[in-house]
């Protein structure tokens, strides 16, 4: 497997194409469905909070008031990233038993073979799955908290948003990559050393991903599709230089 931003990305279409395939469709209604519900609820929060919270940070009776629409953008912009990242965690971190065993039915349709973990029920992957996720939780916001400063020094804050927009695609290559990865045992570290193997794949997944998840009405299938996709990029790495 070429070690390239294309070929990561590749794996994320030839998944969503996956989506339908029989045998799969009904381990996607878990996935979907949490992604609709917790989407919905904090996008909802993040619209009906936000002026409460600009006018709280930001009063139009306080002496900075002129402020506000240099200030607005950016505050505007770091509540989206917020948002973004919050349904991110929270999805994901109730989906993660139902997208552990989605992929490990892929990786069964892709080899002939299940994983050796063999976790097929519920019950069996529900607590390494949420222990996964709380590490990876860890990992997001030791790395997330100073990147968001960033936003608010001037002059730096001009490249913040491309950074953020690396760390995003470094993220979520981690994040999806756990589920193939988890059901063979790797522990997070060794993961990781994975994925640096193949950096450049890993962030061309990663970065379809995100640009996927802004994406309205496709933004619900983004998940299960990341899942097939990592499993997809897992199963062909034995190519990769």
């Amino acid at each position: 497997m070429k070690n390239s931003p294309l070929t990561g990305f590749n794996h994320l279409i030839q998944g969503m194409k996956m989506l339908m395939l029989p045998g799969l469709r009904r381990h996607l209604l878990a996935p979907i469905g949490i992604n609709m519900v917790v989407f919905i609820l904090i996008g909802w929060l993040g619209y009906s909070q936000f002026d409460g919270l600009l006018n709280s940070l930001l009063p139009e009776t306080s002496w900075f008031s002129f402020l506000r629409w240099i200030l607005w953008p950016l505050f505007a912009l770091s509540l989206l990233l917020l948002t973004f990242y919050t349904f991110t965690t929270v999805a994901n971190l109730i989906a993660a038993p139902f997208n552990s065993i989605l992929s490990a039915k892929v990786e069964e349709k892709l080899t002939g073979k299940r994983p050796p973990e063999n976790r097929v029920s519920l019950k069996q992957v529900v607590i390494p799955a949420l222990l996964s996720e709380l590490r990876k939780l860890s990992y997001f916001l030791i790395r997330a908290i100073p990147l968001l400063l960033l936003f608010v020094i001037p002059g730096i804050n001009l490249a913040a948003p491309f950074l953020w927009l690396l760390f995003s695609a470094w993220f979520l290559a981690i994040e999806y990559a756990d589920y193939p990865m988890g059901n063979h045992g790797l522990s997070f570290s060794a993961q990781h050393q994975q994925l640096k193997s193949m950096r450049m794949t890993a962030l061309g997944f990663g970065g379809g991903v995100t640009l996927l998840m802004m994406i309205p009405i496709l933004n619900f299938a983004a998940m299960p599709a990341a899942v097939v996709g990592a499993t997809r990029l897992w199963c062909n790495r034995s190519d990769q230089p």
